[in-house]
């Protein structure tokens, strides 16, 4: 389908995109009157301050949360007309916080993947045992195969689960938040596995919380505030100073990334002290001064670790 993109005044093909959407939990309105189209073979990345309905926006368009007005289309139909086993053949989900049943192993829950692919007539196949070891290959989870799902660390499941996702084989993509839990290493390993498989011709629409990610990576932006799309398009045409600070509240610089050349946001500092300013203030004598030596060993090696719980987009 050819979409008008209100923010560029463009015409994008699009296999999945929402018009005039009302969305609500129990009653509570979280945004109206939402268009938005994912322009094909994109990696399109939502970004947006807490609350501002990315996840939200995600879960509509995976056929997760039905609007209270308007339609969800994909491939030219309204996708709450289509059966949930047909969708799960095109789109693949990860969302925020799965749960994985109990006791389950790592290898049957991306086999899970499959199941969109069988039916009566068609049982498991060296074509979904293929997929699922390409999948686990692909995450890097392929020793973790054996293991239950109960043992593993948060950042651990989380690939997991994008090895379900993977095992579908599905031409789009949705992911919310999938760099949760994971560490530095990992999370850009991530990204540019995404990065990858959109170079490869699938449709990637991810929830992120790091600009700078979204930057590099997505080749789609669609800034969100207050439930509704403030901006999209490429991250080097919309994403400015005066938008970083008018969708996060936040003072900026943007300066290339050294290493990808794209947009970097550098956060300003309230105030930054002069060179040499801590040094030059007046010290107590060393007489008057307690021995904080052992003190400060123990506080630069210990630092408190706060796991972080998933936030509502």
């Amino acid at each position: 389908m050819a979409f008008s993109n209100s923010t560029t005044d463009t015409f994008v093909t699009s296999r999945l995109l929402a018009e005039d959407i009302t969305l609500a939990y129990d009653g509570r309105v979280v945004a109206s009157n939402l268009s938005v189209a994912i322009p094909d073979r994109s990696f399109s990345a939502i970004i947006g301050p807490n609350a501002s309905g990315k996840s939200t926006l995600l879960r509509a368009l995976s056929r997760l949360l039905r609007p209270e007005s308007g339609s969800v289309y994909l491939d030219g139909k309204r996708i709450w007309e289509l059966r949930a086993r047909d969708v799960a053949k095109i789109l693949g989900l990860l969302p925020q916080s799965a749960i994985a049943p109990d006791a389950i192993t790592v290898f049957d829950l991306v086999s899970r993947g499959r199941y969109p692919h069988q039916g009566l007539f068609r049982q498991w196949s060296e074509d979904d045992e293929a997929a699922v070891f390409s999948a686990l290959d692909a995450t890097k989870t392929t020793g973790l195969a054996g293991r239950c799902m109960d043992e593993l660390s948060g950042g651990q499941r989380q690939r997991v689960w994008l090895a379900m996702v993977l095992a579908q084989e599905t031409s789009l993509l949705l992911l919310d938040e999938p760099t949760t839990y994971l560490d530095i290493a990992y999370q850009i390993e991530l990204l540019e596995l995404l990065a990858e498989l959109n170079a490869g011709g699938r449709t990637v629409v991810a929830v992120l919380h790091d600009l700078n990610h979204a930057c590099r990576f997505a080749s789609h932006v669609i800034a969100m505030k207050g439930g509704a799309i403030v901006a999209e398009g490429k991250p080097a045409e919309i994403i400015t100073e005066e938008l970083v600070e008018d969708v996060f509240g936040l003072p900026s610089i943007i300066i290339p990334d050294p290493v990808a050349g794209t947009p970097m946001i550098v956060p300003k500092q309230k105030k930054v002290p002069a060179t040499g300013e801590v040094a030059c203030q007046a010290q107590p004598s060393r007489a008057s001064r307690p021995d904080l030596t052992a003190a400060s060993r123990l506080n630069g090696l210990s630092s408190s670790r706060i796991p972080r719980k998933p936030h509502q987009g």
